[in-house]
């Protein structure tokens, strides 16, 4: 029977994933617990597994495809599964039945045997012929057994879109065109008069477009993707797009590739612009600095301190961590720094709940440490800092960078934090004004640790300072306790031995 495989729940709040790419094809054998393709959501790549033993019958969606949770993402093959029993029918329609099974009995594929509300009953190849000529199934009537959707069914919706899309662009070309005749002085006048071009109501780059065969086949020869096409109307919910706006946009691409080539010739190189997908990690990244920054009224306190023999100790103390495999940073002092301080200002350490119109102070400490990679910032977070010695902290925030840098990391190891620390001064910045990771209340932002010009007994001598940045949600935060806080996490890394009584 035919088993379908819906995109589970793979996080808590993700209601959607990008499929990245599939590890399996149609007809492959596949066993249960084997990776048959990789999703990306949120923050993180999923590998999905299979639920079962069998042979993947069909791919339901595209690399690229963003799929709801929920949605069928393939269907398997799976021998030794009984079907379900399908309802009483009476003699005639058994009868009616066997002779429409009969008649589409040429065709080798292997029917759904589960209609869930919502689901269209239709066979893998009657899908798979939808989506080639554009036709949405969900709204093909099916005349097989019980409502089944054949190719036949498919083929003629397909036909029956072509002739009225016909119809309404001749309906259109001669509501757009009015011609008048009159008589004047024994001669004819003809007057015509042009309507404004339709408004358009979605813009390009969709996942998704409804268009008939003939659209779809003229977009191909004009090189053209669809789903880049501006759409005029919209059909079930779906942008639908018209061969007269093919032709338009094909139009308009020959214009810009001609300033394109004149803009080359006279010494600019490459595209006047590019249009680059926001989706995936840096749509995720927006949407939450967007409702953090509009949510939280953010205040920012700027300081700086002289770490010399924070750099002293690190250097003492770097051979012993590497004798143990550790790779010991100054991220290990800052942590515990920055818990030893929130435990004397408990409110930085805390959030708001706005339903029930509660600050949460919470009295465990899970630092965030926000991660650059080649997709986008990600924030692991390093569980219980206050509980854990220097080079486990060191060792366990090493793994986790890693895992961040190279896609392994899960989402609930980016989950639960308290409190967010970011280092940009790794890529040579001093200050800046970190945005808060929402629902927490601060962030510390660090600038680049290195020798600058200090006062020491009226003389001036080159020191190592460390900048920072500190944000804060002022719904919470007053000024002064975001300075005091600074001040003291300041002393710790200014007198570093300050942390062993901690």
């Amino acid at each position: 029977m035919v088993h379908e495989f819906k995109l589970p729940d793979v996080g808590e709040g993700v209601a959607e994933g990008e499929l990245v790419s599939w590890q399996v094809e149609e007809g492959d054998p596949v066993t249960e617990d084997q990776v048959v393709a990789e999703v990306e959501t949120d923050k993180a790549i999923v590998e999905i597994p299979s639920p079962v033993d069998g042979t993947v019958n069909e791919l339901l969606a595209e690399e690229g495809e963003v799929v709801p949770v929920g949605n069928v993402l393939l269907t398997f093959n799976v021998e030794g599964e009984e079907e379900e029993e399908a309802p009483s029918e009476t003699e005639s329609e058994k009868s009616e039945e066997t002779t429409e099974s009969a008649e589409e009995s040429e065709v080798p594929e292997t029917e759904e045997t589960e209609t869930p509300d919502g689901r269209v009953f239709a066979a893998p190849s009657a899908r798979r012929l939808a989506r080639e000529l554009g036709v949405d199934i969900a709204s093909v009537e099916g005349t097989g057994p019980s409502g089944r959707v054949s190719e036949h069914d498919v083929r003629a919706a397909a036909e029956d879109e072509t002739e009225s899309e016909t119809e309404e662009e001749t309906e259109s070309v001669e509501s757009e065109t009015t011609t008048e005749t009159g008589t004047t002085g024994g001669s004819a006048a003809t007057t015509t008069t042009t309507a404004a071009p339709p408004a358009q109501v979605e813009s390009a780059d969709r996942e998704r477009t409804l268009a008939a065969p003939a659209t779809r086949r003229l977009a191909d020869e004009q090189g053209i993707d669809i789903n880049a096409v501006p759409s005029t109307e919209e059909r079930d919910g779906q942008a639908f797009v018209t061969s007269e706006a093919v032709r338009e946009y094909a139009e308009s691409q020959q214009q810009a590739q001609a300033a394109d080539a004149a803009a080359v010739a006279t010494g600019e190189t490459g595209p006047r612009e590019e249009r680059i997908p926001y989706r995936g990690i840096r749509r995720t990244i927006g949407k939450q600095m967007q409702k953090s920054k509009f949510t939280a009224p953010h205040v920012t306190h700027h300081d700086s301190i002289d770490v010399t023999e924070l750099v002293e100790t690190r250097a003492e103390l770097k051979d012993v961590a590497e004798e143990r495999g550790i790779k010991l940073t100054y991220m290990p002092f800052i942590l515990k720094a920055i818990v030893a301080a929130l435990k004397d200002y408990p409110y930085l350490n805390g959030a708001l709940d706005e339903e029930n119109d509660e600050i949460v102070v919470k009295n465990y400490y899970n630092i965030g440490i926000a991660v650059a990679t080649d997709d986008g910032l990600m924030v692991p977070v390093l569980k219980d800092v206050d509980k854990k010695d220097m080079l486990q902290i060191s060792s366990e925030m090493n793994e986790l960078i890693e895992k961040a840098r190279d896609r392994t990391i899960s989402r609930e190891e980016m989950q639960g934090g308290t409190f967010t620390i970011t280092n940009f001064g790794a890529i040579g910045g001093e200050y800046a004004t970190p945005i808060i990771n929402h629902p927490e209340v601060g962030i510390l932002g660090l600038g680049e640790l290195k020798k600058r010009p200090v006062v020491v007994d009226d003389d001036v001598e080159a020191r190592y300072t460390l900048p920072i940045s500190m944000s804060i949600d002022h719904r919470i935060i007053d000024g002064a306790v975001v300075a005091s806080f600074a001040n003291q996490l300041l002393e710790y890394l200014h007198n570093p031995r300050l942390l062993l009584l901690e």
